[in-house]
């Protein structure tokens, strides 16, 4: 297929995506209880007028019909207005890009550390034994399943508290970034290891690694220009999800570490019922998992061009 008619239906199917996420994100809104009009003025302790309060429902075009509503709030997305914060009083856009270098920062050693993890793991649960994996089956399960809240306060605890070798809070250094980056690649280590395990195991008894071993290749060598490059595939296709879920983590691993980032405005957002930067920041976050699912998607291509063509056929 086309290059051009390749990217034309993922860029299609993306936009079709983002406008049911901020549909769903609009629906959402309409349901929490209480009144926008209070949240705008600052909350129900602001103890606003109901003069106040009628403007602001004029100005933010709360007494429309729910209908005009939701064609003001598209109009809006669709040329990059995602409002202003509720609680800030300042454009979303401007407060997302203060906030979006640390929590990219975050994500990106979080997700080296992952993979370091997962292959690390993966490699040795594939050259054991049979209770050897089955060892590292655990192992990946509990990395899976700790929820990052917990994890973050144990490596506090042990690093910082007792060991003191690492602050238990951001610094802005590079000690400052260790323990969050670990606290939210650990879980997602689990995960991928699982599949990169599975993977490799098939990878390394299948047969063109017995033939490369017949014609006289190590098994460093079957390892990885076969092993390797055929497990890497399903766990290259979860760095979508691997992305997505590390921006959700961030919600909490930020406020663990009292970091800022983008994770932190988000629950302070829901916390103050700011809707403009809980949408803003949605619709980042799908943004952000459809460009990294076009990227892997390119890679995989490159990797293994013969799937890619089955895919489009």
């Amino acid at each position: 297929m086309h290059i051009i008619t390749w990217l034309a239906r993922r860029v299609g199917a993306a936009a079709i995506l983002l406008w049911l996420v901020a549909t769903v994100i609009f629906i959402a809104i309409r349901f929490i209880p209480g009144d926008p009009a209070e949240a705008i003025m600052g909350g129900p302790g602001s103890q606003a007028s109901a003069e106040a309060l009628e403007a602001a429902r004029e100005q933010y075009h709360l007494n429309e019909p729910i209908l005009v509503q939701y064609g003001l709030y598209l109009g809006k997305l669709a040329t990059g207005d995602l409002g202003t914060s509720y609680a800030q009083h300042r454009p979303v856009a401007q407060v997302m890009a203060e906030m979006l270098p640390a929590t990219l920062q975050l994500t990106l050693i979080a997700l080296v550390i992952a993979w370091l993890i997962a292959f690390v793991m993966a490699a040795i649960a594939a050259r054991s034994s049979r209770i050897g994996q089955a060892m590292g089956t655990i192992i990946e399960v509990i990395a899976a399943a700790i929820p990052h809240f917990w994890l973050g306060a144990m490596l506090i605890i042990i690093f910082s508290t007792w060991l003191g070798w690492l602050p238990a809070v951001d610094t802005g250094t590079v000690q400052g970034i260790i323990l969050p980056a670990v606290t939210l690649a650990i879980p997602l280590s689990g995960f991928l290891a699982q599949l990169m395990r599975d993977s490799l195991l098939t990878a390394m008894n299948s047969p063109f690694a017995l033939a490369a071993r017949a014609r006289g290749a190590s098994e460093g060598q079957v390892f990885f220009r076969h092993g390797f490059r055929h497990a890497a595939l399903p766990a290259l296709n979860l760095t979508g999800w691997a992305v997505a879920a590390s921006i959700s983590g961030a919600v909490v691993v930020e406020e663990v570490f009292a970091r800022p980032g983008l994770g932190r405005s988000l629950l302070g957002a829901v916390l103050s019922r700011d809707m403009p930067m809980v949408t803003g920041i949605a619709l980042f976050s799908a943004l952000i998992y459809m460009v990294v699912m076009l990227v892997v998607e390119t890679i995989e291509a490159f990797i293994n061009p013969a799937a890619a063509r089955g895919d489009d056929q």
